[in-house]
């Protein structure tokens, strides 16, 4: 999958193309990318897709924009397993943020991407004040030769699927229909670096994954997989949170015991997967209460996979 940074000023060979922010790239985005895939074997065009970052709400509302999904590698890595050939990351700043809806379809689709095919959304708006919609852009389409289709909402047993009920699944802790309406375990990927060595005093050694998001859709105590390095799909104890028995207004931080696992993972990339909360995150009056704590969660994750229920 080739990845450019912006828009050409001409795009060396047309396109099929979609537009949206992919945040997730959950079963709704999947099938709008499958019907992208096809649109573009019909024609003999790569599906490509145009994304941002950041995020226009992270742009407009920084200190409100909900957390995301999944970070820029994330999502790309997710792109390219949809069979994506081409992605466009197109950075939102005040300049772009303030382009008219007649400047994206001229300087973006038709010169830019050369788009001859476009996938949209049901409910697909653009440029400056959102003016721009689906009927302008079939009106462009007839006058610049390039087709447009929206896709409409997908349901999941009658809920629409979308980045924010997602989230809403993860806040309620509910794991399970969280990974349902995106089709595959919520994960997280970073490098195991140096933390504060706390877990190794108390008998609990943790991997502490480097965070690229300075915030998450969910914390808590969860029952996880984790793969990377020597492990290969190894259950583990995750906590995401602030650590409040450590200390006040600590960084946000993702910590995993490796269930039955005695070695080094410093430097190493791992995958942690999500499949279940076992609780909250909470504030213990000592690093006794806090291991017994640790301990009652590890035996919770191990009945957990024990039962077979991570698997659906």
């Amino acid at each position: 999958m080739q990845v450019f940074r912006g828009i050409p000023n001409f795009n060396e060979r047309p396109c099929v193309l979609t537009v949206g922010n992919f945040d997730g790239v959950h079963l709704g985005h999947q099938a709008l990318l499958a019907r992208l895939r096809h649109r573009a074997a019909t024609l003999g065009l790569p599906p490509a897709v145009m994304t941002f970052e950041p995020l226009p709400r992270e742009f407009f509302a920084p200190d409100d924009a909900p957390p995301r999904l999944t970070s820029l590698r994330r999502k790309l890595e997710l792109l390219e397993a949809q069979g994506v050939h081409q992605v466009y990351v197109q950075s939102f700043n005040a300049r772009f943020a303030s382009m008219s809806a007649e400047d994206f379809i001229d300087s973006v689709l038709v010169r830019g991407l050369r788009a001859r095919h476009l996938l949209i959304g049901d409910d697909f708006r653009f440029g400056k004040g959102r003016s721009g919609d689906f009927k302008m852009l079939r009106a462009a389409g007839d006058l610049h030769g390039f087709r447009v289709e929206a896709l409409d909402t997908v349901d999941f047993n009658g809920e629409r699927v979308s980045s924010s009920a997602v989230r809403d699944a993860m806040l309620a802790g509910d794991m399970v229909h969280a990974n349902m309406l995106l089709g595959t375990p919520f994960e997280v990927v970073g490098r195991v670096m140096h933390g504060d060595k706390i877990g190794r005093t108390i008998g609990f050694p943790t991997a502490n994954i480097q965070l690229r998001q300075k915030t998450m859709p969910l914390s808590g105590i969860f029952a996880v997989t984790v793969e990377g390095g020597p492990l290969k799909h190894v259950p583990g104890a995750a906590s995401i949170g602030v650590r409040p028995t450590i200390g006040d207004k600590l960084e946000l931080r993702l910590e995993v015991f490796v269930l039955d696992f005695d070695g080094d993972l410093y430097h190493q990339r791992l995958r942690v997967r999500f499949w279940r909360k076992i609780r909250n995150e909470a504030k213990y009056d000592s690093l006794a209460a806090l291991t017994a704590a640790i301990a009652k969660d590890c035996e919770q994750v191990r009945q957990y996979f024990a039962s077979g229920e991570s698997y659906y």
